[in-house]
């Protein structure tokens, strides 16, 4: 299968703008002014714009912007009081070219974009902000190590295709148990010597996001784990409004997630555009088993998780079974892209409201991927399915 983990050095750098980042960025009143200047080589943008990503979500806020001067260089700032994390971005990329934390009153990047896709950048340096190495020292080691899994995933799973024996198969399973143990002492290391509240939760949300992966066979923390993570960081921080709050969210996050607490209940009926423009209707589903897939084109992880989708869809989709993609974009265009280029087939709706969307009250997330599964009644029998978990539950209902 394809594991979802063939992502470019640089593409999996910043998996940071989709979940792991979601964990940090928090305000009060307390205001400074944080710069972030710097040169972007080989870059076609034009503008360069400074995000800050709230706490606990994926909605980044552009907090300022500049025009690239000529020869690359820039410089955008931002009044800014907690500890949070900034992203750089250049208007015409879907992912950030590097991502700074706001611990000193300035820092300096110095970016190399991709000459091959420069949607990406090939290498960034930082300087003046102590934390924003360690952040970026810390994605590196991560994201060589997880190079060094998914040779080991792809070779499995070859061998598996191939029927070999267990004999040739069990040493690869050896090796990539060794390299998810010693991604999960980095980051429990880096969460234990961290001084900055920042790049604390960033550590805990990249590392917890790619547990999620069973491609990768990370062990996830606990939720002992991540609860004394973030009691830890709230006593090094305890005036920091934003973390308080996102301690108490995440918390009731994972009371509801450990419940399934829309499972055995009617699935709330929405109505939206089609890719054509055209209104559809969950109710126009009854009668099938249909997964609702909460996604967008921006969100790293759901991107990964698509092929997992795209195969269970394939092998069911002749036995009642369908698919109703509920994209969180903005923009139309990407949206339209990232159906064609991830083959997602079946029908997909989007109201391009962001994280404004009727449907994200309606049912309760505030994290993508998400999905519920619904029986023909249009009831919801199953949610949060991922990784194999979607096609083990449609055999034990479509024989």
């Amino acid at each position: 299968m394809d594991n979802g983990l063939k992502i470019s050095t640089m593409k999996k750098i910043f998996l940071i703008v989709t979940v792991a980042i979601a964990f940090v960025a928090c305000k009060n009143s307390s205001k400074s002014t944080f710069t972030v200047s710097g040169k972007i080589t080989n870059a076609n943008g034009k503008m360069v714009y400074l995000e800050e990503v709230p706490v606990g979500t994926m909605r980044a806020t552009i907090v300022d912007s500049a025009a690239l001067k000529s020869d690359g260089t820039f410089s955008i700032e931002a009044e800014t009081g907690e500890s949070a994390i900034y992203n750089i971005r250049l208007d015409q990329g879907m992912y950030p070219v590097a991502s700074v934390i706001n611990d000193r009153p300035s820092v300096e990047i110095d970016v190399v974009m991709s000459q091959e896709n420069n949607q990406f950048s090939e290498k960034y340096e930082v300087k003046g902000s102590p934390a924003s190495e360690k952040m970026k020292t810390f994605m590196f080691a991560f994201n060589e190590k997880l190079q060094q899994i998914h040779v080991q995933a792809t070779k499995i799973d070859s061998l598996h295709r191939l029927n070999k024996p267990d004999s040739l198969i069990a040493p690869l399973l050896k090796t990539r148990a060794e390299a998810s143990s010693y991604l999960k002492d980095l980051a429990l290391s880096e969460i234990k010597n961290s001084d900055n509240v920042a790049l604390t939760m960033f550590v805990l949300g990249y590392y917890q996001s790619f547990a999620n992966n069973p491609a990768v066979g990370l062990e996830p923390l606990s939720n002992e784990q991540v609860s004394t993570t973030i009691s830890d960081a709230v006593k090094k921080d305890p005036g920091h409004t934003g973390l308080v709050a996102l301690q108490k969210d995440l918390q009731a996050q994972m009371d509801n997630a450990g419940k399934g607490a829309l499972v055995g209940k009617p699935a709330p009926e929405f109505t939206m555009p089609d890719a054509n423009g055209r209104p559809l209707a969950l109710s126009s589903f009854k009668g099938k088993y249909v997964l609702i897939d909460f996604w967008a084109s921006w969100c790293k992880p759901c991107r990964m998780e698509n092929p997992n989708i795209v195969a269970a869809y394939n092998k069911f989709k002749d036995k009642n079974f369908t698919i109703l993609g509920v994209s969180l974009d903005q923009k139309k265009e990407p949206w339209l892209q990232a159906i064609k280029d991830d083959n997602l087939t079946w029908p997909q709706v989007s109201d391009l409201k962001f994280w404004e969307s009727s449907v994200v009250a309606l049912y309760g997330f505030d994290g993508i991927p998400f999905n519920v599964l619904v029986d023909p009644e249009g009831k919801i029998i199953a949610q949060g399915l991922r990784g194999p978990e979607l096609e083990i539950k449609l055999a034990e209902l479509l024989k």
